[in-house]
């Protein structure tokens, strides 16, 4: 469930790790001292011949009083479900946690300009355990918007927030079908309502629950959003896992289509929203659909995309999250005083991630950053032109002399490649990227570029070796 463990893929590779900032990460919970610390949970708890404790995961009884204890113990959440609502371990929940905070300290999109010093945070579909706000409340303080569609979900999960007085400000849970409701005309014709009807699932029709559109409010904007989507197309298909039960009703598990549609829909609801949020997330269940749902955010125009992995146990699960905020402008004062040649080192690489990898994702780096460049992958070079505006931009951060003379200056010394960077293999699993200044009037936005791109290439890579 947790711990330290290093395990490997049938290809000899390592796989992901638990998130090191991942309470767990170092040791998986003690359930033989839990168990003497709190009496509800001993029955649940089992001891081998070994003297190793655990419990059976198949019993909805027994993860729910772990989760529940967890919660309590490790966190200070006071929390509980009804029987059939989806379970969520907390080891597992707290990895997607930690990643946001990746991705929201990376620094690598900026923060909207209406947010203000508190990371605010919308669950898409947060369900009656309500796990996301509470875990992001009390580990990191902050604030979150739930959103859900059943009266169970609803109910519980303002239950749990009002059960932690010490969070409730932090977290608001909000009925997306009242949301929807009030957002639209009450003049609907008949083929508009039909077009918003789900195909039958397990012989219920169920109408298309609202998701991101109409549930924002005009005014509202949020460093990010996740979502732990329904998975599957049936509850059949729910149930073919015989190792675990976290129980989970046929909102919390079915969608028609899938994941797949779910996401989506998010990703089409993203594309109107593009201002409101800093960074959209999902959970995604199945890499063959991470690929096909990676296309289908570049085609929605986005700036950057990211995705991981998690681990889940025996169970794979993948982070997918995007932006249509553009990166962070790479100027900064044309003046400061800046080396020709930088250089970082990419080491303890998984075996699938050479120099072509790291090569290809410096590349998206740029394109993303609005920055023209050519790359020669026999060479594994990238030369980087900065266009007129972009360098006269630069040029305007000077705070040593006038716009105007600047200007003459750049336009008689910024023709050609600005600056190269190149990927070089020290060793397997090491890599070197070397920076090299070919306009020495553009060394502030050289090193200011470069700066940027070692933090991306070494939260993409050095994440994935963990």
């Amino acid at each position: 469930m947790g711990g330290g463990r290093k395990r490997r893929r049938r290809d000899g590779s390592e796989a992901p790790a638990i998130h090191p900032r991942n309470r767990y990460a170092a040791a998986a919970p003690d359930f033989a001292s839990l168990a003497s610390l709190y009496p509800s949970f001993a029955p649940f708890v089992s001891v081998s011949r070994g003297g190793r404790a655990s419990i059976d995961f198949t019993d909805f009884a027994a993860t729910r009083e772990l989760t529940r204890v967890l919660l309590l113990h490790d966190h200070g959440v006071n929390w509980w479900i009804p029987d059939g609502q989806l379970c969520p371990t907390v080891p597992n929940r707290s990895n997607y946690i930690h990643w946001i905070e990746d991705l929201l300290s990376s620094d690598l999109i900026p923060p909207i300009s209406s947010s203000n010093k508190t990371v605010r945070g919308f669950d898409i579909g947060t369900g009656a355990n309500c796990i996301y706000p509470l875990l992001g409340a009390s580990l990191l303080g902050w604030s979150f918007v739930g959103s859900d569609v059943t009266d169970v979900a609803l109910e519980w999960a303002k239950k749990n927030v009002e059960s932690n007085p010490q969070l409730a400000a932090l977290v608001e849970i909000r009925n997306a079908n009242k949301m929807s409701c009030s957002s639209e005309s009450e003049a609907v014709d008949g083929e508009a309502a039909r077009e918003n009807t789900s195909k039958p699932v397990d012989g219920v029709l169920r109408s298309k629950p609202s998701i991101l559109l109409g549930v924002v409010k005009d005014s509202e904007s949020f460093d990010f959003c996740m979502c732990n989507p329904p998975f599957f197309e049936s509850i059949e298909e729910a149930g073919l896992n015989p190792k675990t039960s976290c129980g989970g009703t046929a909102e919390e598990m079915v969608c028609p289509g899938g994941e797949q549609a779910f996401i989506t829909r998010i990703i089409e609801d993203s594309v109107s929203l593009k201002n409101s949020f800093r960074w959209f997330t999902s959970m995604v269940g199945r890499k063959s659909n991470l690929k096909i749902l990676v296309s289908k955010v570049r085609e929605a125009g986005v700036s950057v995309v990211k995705t991981t992995e998690f681990v889940q146990g025996q169970t794979a699960r993948w982070g997918l999250a995007w932006s249509f905020i553009a990166p962070r402008k790479m100027v900064i004062r044309s003046s400061t005083p800046g080396k020709a040649n930088y250089s970082f080192m990419l080491q303890g690489l998984r075996r699938e991630y050479g120099a072509f990898q790291v090569l290809k994702s410096a590349e998206s780096f740029f394109h993303a950053s609005n920055l023209s460049c050519k790359t020669d992958s026999s060479l594994f070079s990238i030369d980087v032109t900065l266009s007129d505006e972009q360098a006269q931009a630069a040029m305007l951060h000077d705070e040593s002399g006038s716009v105007e003379g600047n200007s003459t200056k750049l336009h008689s010394g910024v023709t050609g490649t600005s600056f190269r960077i190149s990927v070089f293999e020290q060793m397997p699993g090491t890599l070197l990227v070397r920076g090299s200044l070919l306009n020495k009037a553009l060394s502030g936005i050289f090193s200011s570029t470069f700066s940027q791109l070692e933090d991306t290439l070494k939260m993409e890579f050095l994440s994935k070796a963990r």
